[in-house]
């Protein structure tokens, strides 16, 4: 049984007035437990409405949103639980910081699930390790940390309530180059060691490339893929009709077997691009003349 699945699922902002607008139209994806998903589109495509009903704080007008198979919409008053068990971290999550301690801050969410004081700083310090903030920071008020220390903080007081689904919506959005690398590695740790479910919402199709084991495209308010991530990545034209791109090494891996070099078009890192680019110019003599 899928963790998370969506049946037919369509809402409409507006309904019923002259500006009624279709945002997600007859959505039906299944995502197992432990999967990691890249989710992906232009903007107005429809993603951010469709992530915000996946935890129940839109509710659908039509369509069915089911967590272990049942629907989370079936007991409404109950709708909070939801949102313990498929946490959401939204973008620039370090404006929601409150508390007087980060510690604090970390605290609340497992404390709001009913946690005494010791279980939730045990589930706040764990938190902590994940995202790689050091423990002198964490007595320290949220608004003395960094910009990157203050996002790291924001997300460990989601992953502190232990949600079986993880949504993160551009979480390395105005972090620079090495920020997002080392969120993004803290990321993927996290889900390597807890196998909990991920989706992950990008504008990078480098972050989505190196993460993602299935992508999401969404496009116009539907589902355009949900495949592999390297079968995804193979579709360049049809990604780049909708506005998309891929990742810059798959573009110029794709670009070089169209002249020939007997290179994989769904390369999705460096690493990988090397190992098959290194052997291809040593046999031709060293030398890009070789294309």
């Amino acid at each position: 049984m899928p963790i998370l699945e969506t049946k037919n699922l369509t809402y409409i902002y507006g309904q019923g007035t002259p500006f009624e607008k279709t945002a997600v139209e007859d959505v039906s994806i299944a995502i197992e437990k432990g999967e990691f998903i890249g989710v992906i589109g232009h903007t107005g495509s429809g993603k951010s409405t469709l992530i915000q009903m996946l935890n129940g704080l839109i509710r659908p007008t039509s369509g069915q949103v089911l967590l272990e198979g049942r629907d989370i919409w079936v007991e409404p008053k109950k709708i909070r639980a939801v949102r313990f068990q498929v946490g959401m971290v939204f973008q620039y999550p370090e404006y929601q910081l409150f508390e007087e301690t980060v510690l604090k801050d970390i605290m609340f969410g497992p404390k709001n699930q009913g946690l005494d004081d010791q279980q939730a700083r045990n589930r706040a310090l764990e938190a902590a390790r994940f995202t790689g903030l050091k423990e002198e920071l964490l007595e320290k008020s949220p608004f003395e940390l960094s910009g990157g220390e203050k996002r790291r903080a924001a997300i460990a007081g989601v992953i502190a309530m232990d949600p079986e689904v993880l949504i993160l919506d551009e979480p390395t959005a105005g972090l620079d180059p090495r920020g997002r690398d080392v969120l993004l590695a803290q990321i993927s740790q996290y889900h390597r060691e807890r196998g909990n479910t991920v989706l992950l919402v990008s504008h990078s199709m480098e972050d989505i490339g190196r993460t993602a084991d299935r992508i999401l495209v969404m496009n116009g308010g539907h589902k355009a893929y949900l495949a592999p991530t390297r079968e995804v990545f193979s579709q360049g034209e049809a990604l780049e009709a909708m506005g998309l791109r891929v990742p810059q090494i798959t573009k110029i891996m794709q670009e070089l077997g169209k002249l020939g070099c007997p290179v994989d078009p769904a390369t999705l890192t460096v690493d990988h691009a090397l190992k098959q680019l290194i052997p291809y110019f040593k046999e031709k003599g060293g030398s890009a003349r070789a294309l």
